[in-house]
């Protein structure tokens, strides 16, 4: 069987303001005809399927067609689990006819009789076990207990990730039994993995330090770990098949240097997991850095022109130096306005200071919920337990208040 990796595609994303619908409408059309082209047999999307847990009417648009396009194609079973961003009764909604159609959905844990799921040829072979765990809520670990500390917190978290996965393990174990059966079994997660490689914009989704799981706590049974939340595609802790594929888009400038690709794996009843090829993601939109004297960054700005380029680049710039320009903002955005790009982000930098030329309202767009959030707690002086617990409170009204809507 060959199934195709991918995660954190983000639908629904404003990147400063501006809508990111063009361009994830483009690199879906892409993974669909690198499904085609590639004979994929099973897709695994590993969370992040939209950006918010209330996502605009033009990203589930953008989904759904997505999903109408591969039914009764070759591809005959989807598996998508909820990441963090995404809101479990949202997802699941339409699950049970989706599910008639080939696509799993699992938005929340439900244990082994929702997440075990046993994918099948046409003639009904079984062709490998797929133990689709998705984002693992504070309530899947008996939720928060009065009077806990961070730190017990964490080590609770921790626990119950491993003890969760030591279940599905056991569960895949007993279904092959029971059948007798030798094929591949896989499994997904949407974590911060121990030793994985974020991005600046990125941070443990279950505060506190990063070791939610290691490498190693992953049960033997697994001939693959597909995981989503890094948008750094990785192997983790030098096991070949416990991968971060990354996300679909540079979703921040802090993820212009990395790799974007979807990971297509063959596995194979009686060997498990046989190849891994890393297929790079096509680049509809350039991210771009700028930093210099003015003189350098007019250099620059026409040297990232292209003209061909499917779609403009989006341009942060930091002037450096103390030479005074009037009226800096209007001067860059005329050099620009005759070029394939657009201007996101101006600043200049004296020294270690720097100076935002965009207004108060443009920096607030740039920053999430939770980002307005924890600079509230850090204006108020509070300790970083006392932040993490807020946040949790915060995170669990605002999905209680999506679920209600």
């Amino acid at each position: 069987m060959r199934f195709l990796h991918t995660s954190d595609w983000h639908l629904g994303q404003k990147f400063i303001g501006q809508s990111r619908d063009t361009e994830h409408g483009l690199a879906l059309d892409w993974l669909l005809e690198t499904i085609a082209a590639q004979q994929v047999d099973a897709l695994i999307v590993a969370g992040d399927i939209f950006d918010v847990n209330n996502p605009p009417t033009s990203a589930e648009t953008l989904y759904y067609q997505f999903l109408s396009r591969l039914v009764g194609s070759p591809c005959r079973h989807i598996i998508i689990i909820g990441g963090n961003h995404d809101a479990p009764s949202k997802l699941e909604a339409p699950k049970n006819l989706l599910q008639a159609l080939g696509i799993h959905v699992i938005g929340k844990a439900g244990g082994p009789e929702e997440e075990l799921i046993l994918l099948k040829d046409k003639a009904g072979k079984p062709l490998a076990l797929v133990a689709a765990v998705p984002f693992l809520r504070d309530r899947d670990f008996q939720g928060s207990i009065s009077g806990e500390g961070m730190d017990d917190r964490i080590q609770r978290i921790k626990e119950g990730i491993y003890k969760h996965y030591q279940e599905m393990a056991a569960c895949a174990q007993e279904m092959l039994d029971a059948q007798k059966l030798d094929i591949p079994v896989l499994t997904t997660g949407h974590l911060y993995a121990k030793g994985a490689a974020a991005t600046e914009e990125q941070a443990n989704i279950y505060i506190g330090n990063l070791e939610n799981i290691a490498a190693e706590q992953f049960p033997d049974i697994f001939d693959y770990v597909a995981l989503g939340h890094i948008h750094r595609p990785q192997i983790v802790g030098k096991k070949q098949h416990i991968r971060y594929c990354g996300s679909l888009i540079p979703l921040s400038f802090s993820e212009i240097a990395d790799k974007k690709l979807v990971l297509l794996c063959d596995v194979e009843p009686g060997k498990g997991l046989v190849d891994i090829q890393e297929i790079p993601v096509l680049t509809f939109r350039k991210l771009a850095t700028i930093r210099g004297s003015l003189a350098e960054i007019e250099a620059k700005l026409q040297k990232l022109h292209d003209p061909t380029a499917p779609l403009p680049a989006w341009v942060e710039i930091w002037v450096e130096g103390d030479q005074e320009v009037a009226a800096l903002d209007r001067h860059l955005r005329d050099i620009a306005k005759d070029l394939n790009l657009e201007l996101l982000k101006i600043r200049r930098q004296h020294g270690s200071a720097a100076l935002d030329a965009l207004t108060e309202t443009e920096q607030l767009d740039a920053l999430s919920l939770e980002d307005v959030f924890l600079k509230r707690c850090e204006s108020l002086g509070l300790s970083s337990e006392a932040t993490g617990m807020l946040l949790q409170t915060f995170g669990e009204l605002r999905e209680w208040m999506d679920t209600e809507a």
